[in-house]
């Protein structure tokens, strides 16, 4: 699975313990901080909690500690549902949604918490995502159509709409594209599992009438041909969803379409 990696040029500090609270069901947190704004290096800091007075998932960990114990904590969350993907990152050496992971699913005693790997920091916790939506952008996540706009819907039949079931569910948490080494390593110029994931979404909708330029559009050394099929995007996936499927019938379709 994905481990969180720090830069080549980047030393990690060890940073601060805060104290324990006075309890019995006492578990530690060790949490990526870094700040863009002090010039210093990332570092661990290191939290405790009374688990008997904390939810049952990381994130209500996350909430408990910036609203009880450092409220600088950087972290995004919103749905808390699974629905937003909002609070993809690395725990315990994982990609996961924090909404949606129970602490009791980890059963290493200290919880490691990092931000996603091999993507730029903005701060802690945050990661920035601006290459990873410009790559879904670039896939056109949209209908498009040539004939004239019907009156009152594009019409799909039960057996077409079944298609796209294991497709739509993507959430964007970007859960998957963060743990492709393939990804990592050409990360500007192969589009990744979650975007190809969508493309393929679009490409088999049968009331989309652009399959050949979408096909054309990933025609490319890397932006599709990257994948090696390593498949941690699926093995990471927090909606259980399989990218790697889904980028290996794209590629079928680019033979189909020679021969």
């Amino acid at each position: 699975m994905a481990q969180f990696k720090l830069p080549k040029n980047s030393q990690i500090r060890v940073g601060k313990t805060w104290p324990k609270p006075d309890a019995k069901n006492v578990r530690k947190f060790q949490i990526y901080r870094w700040s863009p704004d002090d010039g210093e290096n990332p570092r661990i800091d290191t939290y405790y909690l009374d688990m008997d007075k904390c939810g049952p998932m990381v994130l209500d960990a996350l909430i408990k500690i910036k609203n009880e114990v450092d409220p600088t904590l950087t972290f995004r969350r919103s749905c808390r549902e699974g629905i937003c993907g909002s609070c993809a990152m690395n725990i315990n050496g994982i990609n996961r949604l924090a909404c949606i992971y129970g602490l009791d699913e980890i059963k290493d005693a200290t919880v490691k918490i990092n931000p996603l790997p091999h993507m730029p920091v903005v701060k802690d916790l945050v990661p920035d995502l601006t290459n990873f939506y410009a790559q879904h952008a670039s896939i056109m996540p949209w209908l498009e159509t040539k004939t004239n706009t019907p009156e009152k819907e594009w019409r799909q039949s039960i057996e077409d709409r079944k298609k796209l079931d294991g497709l739509y569910e993507c959430v964007m948490c970007a859960s998957c594209s963060t743990s492709c080494p393939s990804y990592w390593w050409n990360g500007d110029k192969y589009l990744g599992p979650a975007a190809l994931l969508h493309a393929y979404r679009w490409i088999i909708d049968s009331r989309d009438e652009a399959t050949g330029e979408r096909l054309d559009q990933l025609e490319d050394p890397f932006k599709l041909y990257r994948c090696h099929t390593i498949m941690n995007c699926t093995k990471t996936c927090p909606k259980g969803l399989n990218p790697a499927k889904a980028i290996a019938e794209v590629k079928k379709m680019m033979v189909e379409r020679i021969v």
